[in-house]
């Protein structure tokens, strides 16, 4: 191939990366207002499966205090955990740091729970909750997303539902475009 035509392949590749980043829309986050019009209502009670950070009455229920203090323990617990798994198969990297990793993570969780009070003690102070973690998720945001001490509510209730960290942003992303005409 000749410097040229190699020069001209280049070009054009160019131009036509510039054109589809130029065209690419990205995905508009709805504001916490726009989607209160499609926030899932919670639970009223504490029968579902993930307890909400906020009472009915709006405030911080009593097992966040206590979370929020726990958000050193799990990322301790997390450390250890990975650091262990990848000794115990040191000759196995990916697996042992995989391993170590899952690991962690559920000694993170455990931690954060005991330093939260424990499952009953959530449960208990709790007086709505939610059967998918995508309605917690899109609740959360369009109801309190404003609010001074969102971040760190949301923040506690990650170390508790460690599901709730990988699956808010995509709920919210869909929450979105459900109220957002289509371009």
């Amino acid at each position: 191939m000749s410097k040229v035509s190699r020069l001209t392949k280049l070009v054009s590749t160019a131009f036509l990366a510039l054109f589809l980043t130029a065209c690419y829309v990205a995905p508009q986050v709805a504001t916490p207002d726009q989607l209160a019009q499609v926030a899932p209502a919670p639970i009223e009670g504490n029968t579902g499966k993930y307890m909400s950070p906020y009472t009915s009455d709006g405030v911080l229920a009593e097992w966040v205090d206590k979370a929020i203090n726990a958000k050193m323990g799990a990322a301790v617990g997390s450390a250890v955990g990975a650091y262990a798994g990848q000794k115990a198969l040191e000759n196995i990297p990916f697996v042992g740091g995989f391993l170590g990793e899952k690991a962690g993570n559920a000694a993170g969780r455990a931690i954060a729970l005991e330093a939260s009070g424990g499952l009953e003690f959530i449960t208990a102070s709790s007086d709505l909750s939610f059967d998918k973690i995508e309605d917690l998720a899109v609740y959360l945001y369009a109801t309190y997303g404003m609010t001074e001490h969102f971040q760190d509510a949301l923040e506690a209730t990650w170390e508790i539902y460690p599901e709730l960290k990988t699956g808010y942003y995509p709920a919210i992303n869909r929450a979105s475009q459900a109220v957002q005409p289509q371009l």
